[in-house]
């Protein structure tokens, strides 16, 4: 995915979690669409087909200012088509360069459990990412292995609300992590996943 050259960390975060995400799904073979993951109920084209609709409701929310009823249903169903990879590449591009643009950080976006700071919004898309590429890795047997820098930014993002998170339905209560355990295995845990 070509990017452009960044100079704010937290859209350079989002670039490598762009990254991190995408190159997992370009090596999702024609056999392992419908295998499970650890998301509850979700198969693998239905955790990339997540990725992909939280990806493109980005240029609504922060470069048009939309409210979530504006938008609706529109990135609901199957947006994969036949290139599932392609469209995840597309949606990236979208979110990014919404994100991206002069100012966008600086809105304020209008979300489900109500108003938010882009760059808040940025920090959480980014922190999404790289929990879900961890999901798709061990869905296809890929490398589980999270980058330093993008483990420790969604540790640090996650933590503070993590707590609330299981109440949302969205995700498993957390799992005590071991006592010896390493920063990747304690973000996973926080977020209900059991490495």
């Amino acid at each position: 995915m070509t990017r452009t050259t960044a100079t704010n960390p937290l859209i350079i975060r989002l670039e490598e979690a762009h990254a991190l995400f995408g190159a997992r799904v370009h090596t999702v073979r024609d056999d392992q669409w419908e295998a499970g993951t650890p998301c509850a109920e979700w198969t693998v084209r239905d955790l990339v087909n997540h990725l992909v609709s939280e990806q493109l409701w980005v240029p609504p929310l922060v470069r048009d200012g939309c409210m979530i009823e504006e938008v609706g249903d529109t990135f609901e169903g199957d947006l994969l088509g036949s290139d599932p990879a392609a469209c995840f590449d597309t949606a990236a591009r979208a979110a990014h360069d919404a994100f991206a643009a002069p100012g966008a950080l600086d809105r304020t976006v209008h979300l489900s459990y109500g108003d938010t700071p882009a760059a808040d919004y940025c920090g959480q898309m980014t922190a999404d990412l790289v929990v879900h590429a961890w999901d798709l890795a061990r869905a296809i047997g890929a490398d589980e292995r999270l980058p330093g820098g993008l483990l420790r930014f969604a540790v640090s993002e996650v933590t503070p609300y993590a707590a609330e998170l299981a109440k949302t339905g969205l995700f498993a209560e957390p799992v005590m992590p071991p006592r010896d355990a390493d920063a990747q295995t304690r973000l996973l845990c926080l977020l209900g996943r059991r490495p």
